[in-house]
């Protein structure tokens, strides 16, 4: 077969019709698959191993075997975006006619590519601040992090992190800057932390509160208001010298700490943080109810924006469907706690968020316009008809 022939064909297939009523009954298989797949994997994990995956793997029952059995939602999104944008630019005529019709394709076009790019580069965390309180850092509601503060100095702490993806067990962790070598001996996603007790497994720890308590392992949790543990056995090693293997997890409440070459250095798991260059300070968190109710009426949080490199102090009143946006991110009020002195901040980083409403606003000027022109020419056509009559 000639090249020329082969190029034809491949044309013809990226631009079928057949592809894109595949490409959508797959869809519908990923979207019931998904939604069947949340009693086992809660929703977050669901839409992260059908939708936004691009290979669905099934896990071989009794083995650590991982088949890939079906394509994932980004990939068949990606082969459906491919197949639109070819099969625009094969069959539409480019006349002037036909604009409405190419100004529908492209919103169409922009809404798949704005569903990439928020699955790809979106980001949620949480900011619980207190009143009162000063922050510059987020937290992450599901990612954790091995945390090592070197808290020697009176006026500040110098804070390291290991990401939770590098704790595998027998693996070592140098942290950049400091003398310390981690060696992770194990590490659970989900455990339950028990004291000990007859009969109670050791958790292996042999500094700290380690001993003392004892180390379960758990599957991991299917609903998404379950907060799973984390926990992992780790060995910090410094110029040779073994501190002992400890417990860390986000069970525990203080972090624990031991003392190298003078420096003192606190060890804890926790959220894991972004760090933000600017921070912002909760003077006054309103939590309002319905006169003779508790039914809740508002949510609001009146903070203090404080960028030094921009010189830029001021005030800002957060409050529902009212987010603030800045630097690239929306802080929404999400909840609060502690007999409404904490304030809970969902916060979002979407560069593509504004994608889908432009996508919207497309296909309906292409509709309008679509509509516009083809009245136009009923309506030439009509006069041409009366004018032919008389």
């Amino acid at each position: 077969m000639s090249n020329s022939k082969l190029q034809k064909r491949l044309w013809d297939a990226v631009t079928s019709l057949k592809l894109t009523l595949v490409c959508l009954a797959m869809l519908m298989v990923l979207v019931v698959a998904c939604t069947l797949s949340q009693v086992r994997l809660g929703t977050l994990g669901a839409v992260d191993a059908y939708i936004h995956s691009f290979i669905v793997y099934w896990d071989v029952p009794g083995s650590q075997w991982s088949v890939p059995v079906f394509p994932g939602g980004a990939l068949v999104g990606l082969v459906l975006t491919v197949n639109l944008i070819a099969a625009q630019a094969k069959r539409l005529e480019f006349r002037f006619s036909k604009a409405g019709l190419w100004v529908v394709h492209a919103g169409l076009i922009l809404l798949f590519a704005g569903e990439f790019v928020t699955g790809l580069f979106q980001v949620e965390m949480q900011l619980p601040i207190e009143q009162g309180e000063t922050r510059n850092y987020l937290e992450s509601p599901r990612d954790v992090e091995l945390a090592l503060v070197d808290t020697t100095a009176s006026d500040h702490d110098d804070s390291y992190a290991v990401p939770e993806s590098r704790l595998e067990a027998g693996r070592s962790v140098a942290i950049p800057g400091t003398p310390i070598t981690f060696k992770v001996h194990r590490y659970l996603r989900n455990a339950e932390l028990l004291r000990t007790g007859p009969g109670a497994p050791p958790s292996g720890a042999t500094a700290g509160i380690g001993p003392d308590v004892a180390l379960r392992a758990l599957a991991a949790a299917s609903n998404d208001d379950t907060v799973e543990v984390r926990a992992a056995l780790v060995e910090p090693i410094a110029d040779g010298k073994s501190y002992g293997t400890w417990l860390v997890s986000t069970g525990l409440g203080a972090p624990q700490s031991f003392v190298h070459a003078g420096r003192s250095y606190a060890l804890s798991m926790r959220s894991a943080r972004r760090y933000l260059p600017y921070s912002l300070t909760l003077k006054k968190f309103s939590h309002d109810v319905y006169p003779g109710t508790d039914i809740p009426k508002n949510f609001s949080s009146l903070v203090h924006v404080s960028n030094k490199s921009l010189g830029e102090e001021r005030d800002v009143l957060i409050f529902m469907n009212r987010p603030l946006r800045y630097a690239g991110k929306a802080f929404y009020q999400a909840s609060f706690g502690k007999g409404d002195t904490l304030s809970i901040l969902q916060v979002v980083e979407n560069p593509g968020w504004l994608l889908p409403y432009i996508s919207c606003v497309l296909v309906g000027a292409g509709l309008m316009l679509h509509f516009a022109l083809s009245l136009g020419r009923s309506v030439r056509r009509q006069r041409v008809a009366v004018g032919g009559l008389t």
